[in-house]
């Protein structure tokens, strides 16, 4: 049975591959094949501020990647990490970055749904990815991506378990005091897609924005397996859950997607309302 590791920390500068590369060694040693850092786990909590560093964004395979790739390639274990990442345009997002146990870059996924208001101006810092979110297979799972506040729409949820997701990760940056809201939403997304949902979040406030909360998982029955303010925590994934979900209520249903496509295509993209 694979196993994730849920760490509940970050390592914001290039100069801190020793202390991820350890912690990611204490995970395999607990038995892990994968671990899930928080939202933008290289950098400090930057949209606490509107001002825009220049020095946290770069492109992939910049400093910020290169440590993340070194340790899970000298820890010897799959790594979900990420930071804010240019593409050859210069444009700047929130990706996660996805490697596997020789370091080696798999997937990287750009944050789509952007928040824009205090302690998360994150409109500031980049844009919204427009790629769909696919599964890549890691740790021997086949494990999708949904950065935080993408975790409040279900569409990408949806979108992973009809191409074969067994795990959505969430990492995050969030209130400690907006938990009852995200366990609900977890629940839902867990239940209507069969998949695991595995949350992780940054773990102290940043910057006067009062981030903390527990890492979660839920089994894709709906039921809370982990909740816990530990900073490492490992959660058994069992596979046979997910066909067993898949083959009960309401996960059996179908998923008509023409006729969404259909309606869909005609229904204009709903813009973001003005800050709060």
């Amino acid at each position: 049975m694979p196993r994730i590791a849920l760490l509940r920390d970050v390592f914001p500068s290039p100069d801190m591959g020793d202390a991820l590369t350890a912690r990611l060694a204490e995970a395999k040693a607990r038995g892990a094949d994968l671990v899930c850092l928080p939202e933008t786990p290289s950098l400090p909590w930057a949209p606490c501020s509107r001002t825009a560093n220049p020095d946290h964004a770069e492109p992939i395979g910049g400093p910020r990647c290169t440590m993340q790739a070194n340790a899970a390639r000298t820890a010897g274990i799959a790594l979900v990490g990420g930071g804010i990442c240019t593409d050859k345009d210069g444009n700047r997002f929130n990706t996660a970055l996805c490697f596997d146990a020789s370091g080696e870059l798999v997937m990287h996924y750009r944050k789509m749904h952007i928040p824009d208001e205090e302690g998360f101006w994150e409109a500031d810092h980049y844009g919204s990815g427009q790629e769909p979110p696919l599964p890549c297979v890691l740790g021997g799972m086949a494990i999708g991506i949904q950065i935080c506040s993408d975790n409040n729409r279900p569409f990408g949820c949806q979108h992973l378990a009809a191409h074969g997701c067994d795990v959505i990760l969430n990492p995050r940056a969030t209130e400690a005091g907006k938990l009852d809201t995200w366990m609900t939403i977890w629940k839902a997304n867990a239940l209507t897609t069969g998949c695991w949902i595995l949350s992780v979040n940054r773990p102290h406030p940043e910057g006067g924005t009062p981030l903390g909360g527990p890492s979660i998982a839920v089994s894709p029955s709906g039921e809370v397996v982990l909740e816990t303010q530990d900073a490492l925590a490992v959660v058994d994934i069992d596979l046979d859950a997910v066909q067993n979900a898949r083959r009960n209520y309401p996960a059996y249903l179908a998923v008509p997607t023409d006729c969404y496509a259909r309606a869909w295509a005609t229904t204009p993209p709903k813009q973001a309302w003005g800050t709060p």
